[in-house]
């Protein structure tokens, strides 16, 4: 076995585990606190923890891929997408919420794998994998997952109401906390988000293309 694909294996191997860590640290642990954490399976309606098991998921396809020997280019547009989501996740909590509220709670339990390690681990893996070319609209396709996400958040929101006081709302992440208009700019803002950071990853990658 080649030396790239070695690597290539263990960081994708690396992911899945981290991914199944994460899952079950968060089904078992108590919500920390002001880290925008609930208990069980009500994890699943937040962005960091759906963009890490997108993530894992993505990464033990891609595996079964490498080990069959064919399909791997398939999933580059769904590694770019992984990728893009977990950045983002990194990003607000390294970037913003931390400075803003304090990294400790952030970085406990289940959400030291989800918001540090795991998103640390799939960039690199990213970086580091050299692949074909890939075209822009690949970049189009990352940012699809991310528009999703929010398209249903503020679709329930719509639906269903705000609900009651934080965390016991719908509106959990405070995005219409300034009303609609602001919530859809701050849509707006973070599906552009996952738009340019797919841009950046593609440039990278496209730089030390095979």
């Amino acid at each position: 076995m080649k030396p790239d694909r070695r690597i290539e294996l263990i960081l994708n191997i690396g992911i899945v585990i981290l991914t199944v860590i994460g899952i079950i640290l968060m089904l078992t642990g108590k919500p920390v606190e002001g880290a925008l954490q609930s208990s069980g399976l009500e994890n699943f309606k937040f962005y960091t923890v759906l963009t890490n098991v997108f993530c894992g998921l993505i990464a033990l396809i891609y595996l079964i891929c490498l080990l069959t020997g064919k399909g791997t280019e398939k999933m580059t547009a769904l590694k770019l997408g992984a990728v893009c989501g977990v950045a983002i996740t990194f990003a607000v909590v390294a970037f913003m919420f931390g400075p803003l509220y304090g990294f400790p709670q952030f970085y406990k339990g289940g959400n030291f794998i989800f918001h540090l390690v795991e998103p640390l681990a799939a960039m690199a893996e990213f970086i580091v994998v050299r692949r074909k070319r890939m075209p822009f609209f690949y970049t189009v396709i990352a940012a699809v997952p991310t528009f999703i996400y929010g398209a249903c958040y503020m679709l329930n929101i719509l639906i269903n109401g705000i609900g009651g006081e934080w965390p016991n709302t719908n509106d959990f992440y405070a995005f219409l906390s300034w009303g609609w208009p602001v919530g859809m700019v701050i849509f707006a803002v973070i599906t552009l988000s996952a738009f340019g950071a797919a841009c950046l990853f593609r440039a990278i990658s496209n730089k030390r293309k095979i």
